[in-house]
Formats: structure tokens, C-alpha cells, sequence
């Protein structure tokens, strides 16, 4: 399996192999975004909102609920430079791996990791693999989400 890193551009079923590799933009986890997060879901536990009650549980600050970051992580999939011209996701298989602060910069390369036809031969759905890295390289969370693109 060769790796290529694709180009800016629109990529359907097609056009993609295993072996792509995709590189998304960045983008920074503030509290204001974890605060409004917590306001949107209803998940206001004291971790994610209060840096003094993140210092009493061992954190240094403000710990970003582990779904905001993944949604975070598909947005900068959507707004890359490379386009995806997928018709809808699949589902998600995803691990927290160390934790996201307010204030940290994450960002993701994705893998396509396997391609096949549905039965019908009119549709195709790609795996790809996440890896999300914060601003010291550490990956912080990894997973799949599939994508059943027309062909």
C-alpha cells in the first residue's frame, strides 16, 4: 500500500485509494467554545467548565468534552481542502485517548483504510482513519467513520 497525500481538490469514490492521506487545517478548542458546547448538550459537568475543579481531579485547567473535539474534527474534515464528495456518514468507531484543553490547537490526518461496492454496485463506502494530533503533536483522540459516496 502506497501512500499519497492528496492535493486540494474534490475526490469521489473513484478517485480515492487505500493509502490516501488527508491533512485537515487546525482549530482552537477555547473555553468559549466548550462553554457553549456544554450550553448546546446539556453536559455542564464541573470538569469541563471549571479550572479549579479540573485542578482538584489532576488536570491543569478546563478538560473539552471528548464529542466536542470529535465534532470539531469533522467540521475540519468538511472545511479541508480537499473535498470529499461523499453523500452521508456511516457512523463512527472513536477512542479518547489523552485529554483536550481549553486552549489547546488540534488537527487531523485521515487514512483511507478500505473501499467497497455496496450489493447494488450503485453505491461505494470508504473507511477512513482518524488520527487527531494537538499542538505538541500528541495525538489526542483516533478512530474510523465511514462514508458511503454514488459512484
Amino acid at each position: 500500500m502506497t501512500s499519497r497525500a492528496l492535493a486540494a481538490g474534490s475526490y469521489g469514490y473513484e478517485d480515492l485509494r487505500v493509502g490516501d492521506v488527508i491533512a485537515t487545517g487546525s482549530a482552537e478548542i477555547s473555553a468559549d467554545l466548550i462553554a457553549g458546547f456544554a450550553a448546546l448538550t446539556g453536559d455542564e459537568y464541573e470538569l469541563h467548565l471549571d479550572d479549579e475543579a479540573a485542578r482538584r481531579r489532576g488536570f491543569p485547567s478546563r478538560v473539552a468534552h471528548g464529542l466536542l473535539v470529535l465534532s470539531v474534527v469533522d467540521g475540519l474534515k468538511y472545511r479541508s481542502v480537499v473535498r470529499l464528495d461523499g453523500l452521508a456518514s456511516l457512523g463512527w468507531d472513536w477512542r479518547f485517548e489523552q485529554p483536550v484543553f481549553a486552549g489547546d490547537t488540534i488537527r487531523a490526518e485521515l487514512n483511507v483504510v478500505s473501499k467497497r461496492t455496496t450489493s447494488s454496485g450503485k453505491r461505494g463506502i470508504i473507511a477512513f482513519r482518524f488520527d487527531v494530533f494537538n499542538q505538541d503533536g500528541l495525538r489526542v483522540q483516533r478512530g474510523t467513520n465511514e462514508l458511503i459516496f454514488d459512484l
